[in-house]
């Protein structure tokens, strides 16, 4: 071979070599920053343009993808979209984007997840059009439209838990949104859209229920209060505890006052079970600094204060204050101060008193279908903590029963059935009016359901709101609705 044959063999092998390098490196070491960049057209088309499974509630999809002809394939559309937009969320293809149970359960929407795997293998020897798996939503269709049509025009949130698997029935916030003008494959319209609501002060996209700037309990984290009290001190619903017509602070001018000014009795003692149907502060700001804020800590952590959480949705996690002097540990102890809540927290603490002790997980998937509408997955109750003992729920029960019969949760009564519950007026710490709260089980001689209800700044009631006036109505439109259908 003559010299520039081997020159010209030798500069075509290296451009192989060189190709092969370019291939190899574009392929495998770069392909995973190439598929995330934003700018891929062809991965927003395989993540946004696939026929995905539907989600259903009650056998009946409030989320499903219809064929279309656009280059994503098929649109995304939701059935009832403002009664369950903070649960479903939104699959925008427009905006290259997804929320709630969307994201949360996408691998199985998807087709990707490691249940589907039989179906995409048989996708692949039948020449099928791979298609999404199906999720079952635990929710109960006339709780969720009871909860919403109670709630009315008011901001706020209702959640409803079964109380003997930790299946979410109920889960609304309001105000909220149509995920469809966030769906559209028009990105212009889906981002104008979503600017819109973006610059919505009364913040619908975010989901009251299990998140956003969370809320301070007020009286109903008396229940909490009662719990270690009861833990601590041996007390019984009958107990005599301290009634003050007012309590001093230590180290402070702040002077706590029962409801409406006045003396909760003519005694410097009552009856815990009356202190609690009357909601008296002066009582549970004192127990509350015997106790101490290491235990009422404690107390609060084992109903799940400060504990991350999925249902598989992600709960911002309640907070208890830590450091805390008397003043602001008495405080904390009628749940103001610094104490926030979620309404699933609130929920959470009924369901675990209704359930002897024992706090489940809450979940709102029940199953997982493949394309066949084969089962391959179904969600199991499963025991997080034991928050207080089986006696400690037992009077907590029947203290939260007389507030229902005969306290400030009357309004919650429904004809033949015995309801637990606790009322909860929340001072906001600015001018606007309290934040109204409800939390409660039903039958409380054989737990089923406990269902939790807040209104944002009184509602419509405004300054004159009040747990027992605003939202036991609420609990009780819901708690009806899943007991007497």
């Amino acid at each position: 071979m003559n010299t520039p044959v081997r020159r010209l063999t030798t500069i075509v092998a290296l451009m192989f070599l060189a190709l092969m390098v370019a291939a190899t490196s574009v392929q495998f070491v770069q392909a995973p920053s190439l598929n995330a960049d934003g700018r891929n057209v062809r991965t927003i088309y395989r993540e946004f343009g696939q026929d995905r499974g539907p989600i259903i509630v009650a056998n009946e999809a409030i989320a499903s993808s219809t064929p279309v002809d656009t280059a994503y394939g098929y649109q995304r559309g939701y059935a009832a979209p403002f009664l369950y937009a903070h649960t479903t969320g939104y699959f925008a293809a427009g905006l290259s984007s997804m929320t709630g149970m969307e994201q949360a359960a996408n691998d199985v929407l998807g087709g990707t997840a490691d249940s589907l795997a039989v179906q995409r293998i048989q996708d692949l020897v039948t020449g099928r059009q791979p298609q999404g798996g199906s999720i079952e939503l635990t929710i109960d269709a006339a709780a969720q439209q009871a909860a919403w049509d109670a709630l009315g025009d008011q901001r706020g949130a209702v959640v409803a838990l079964d109380t003997r698997t930790g299946a979410i029935l109920a889960s609304v916030s309001k105000p909220s949104f149509d995920p469809n003008d966030l769906a559209t494959h028009d990105a212009a319209a889906a981002q104008q859209a979503y600017d819109a609501l973006l610059a919505d002060e009364r913040d619908p996209l975010v989901n009251r229920a299990i998140a956003g700037d969370l809320y301070a309990p007020g009286s109903s984290f008396k229940v909490v209060t009662a719990a270690a009290a009861i833990e601590e001190q041996g007390l019984e619903a009958d107990s005599p505890v301290p009634s003050p017509a007012q309590l001093q602070l230590p180290l402070s001018t702040q002077v706590v006052n029962n409801p409406g000014g006045i003396a909760c009795t003519a005694e410097d003692t009552a009856p815990l079970r009356y202190t609690m149907e009357q909601s008296c502060n002066t009582t549970f700001a004192q127990l509350g600094m015997d106790l101490g804020a290491e235990r009422l800590a404690e107390q609060a952590e084992a109903f799940g204060f400060g504990q991350e959480l999925r249902i598989p949705l992600r709960v911002t996690p309640s907070t208890f204050p830590a450091e805390m002097d008397g003043a602001q540990t008495a405080m904390s102890a009628i749940g103001q101060y610094s104490v926030r809540v979620t309404p699933l927290q609130m929920a959470m603490v009924s369901q675990a008193i209704a359930n002897d002790g024992e706090q489940l997980q809450p979940y709102l998937v029940a199953t997982e279908r493949n394309a066949d509408l084969e089962v391959v997955a179904t969600t199991e109750p499963t025991v997080l903590r034991r928050s207080v003992t089986e006696e400690t729920a037992q009077v907590l029960t029947e203290l939260m029963t007389s507030v229902v019969a005969n306290g400030t949760g009357s309004a919650a009564q429904l004809p033949g059935i015995a309801v637990a519950g606790k009322t909860g007026t929340a001072q906001s710490g600015t001018d606007a009016p309290p934040h109204a709260w409800f939390t409660s089980f039903a039958p409380a001689d054989d737990p089923q359901v406990a269902v939790a209800a807040v209104v944002e700044n009184g509602g419509i009631e405004g300054d004159v709101a009040s747990g027992g006036t605003t939202a036991a109505p609420i609990a009780r439109e819901v708690l009806a609705a899943l007991l007497t259908g």
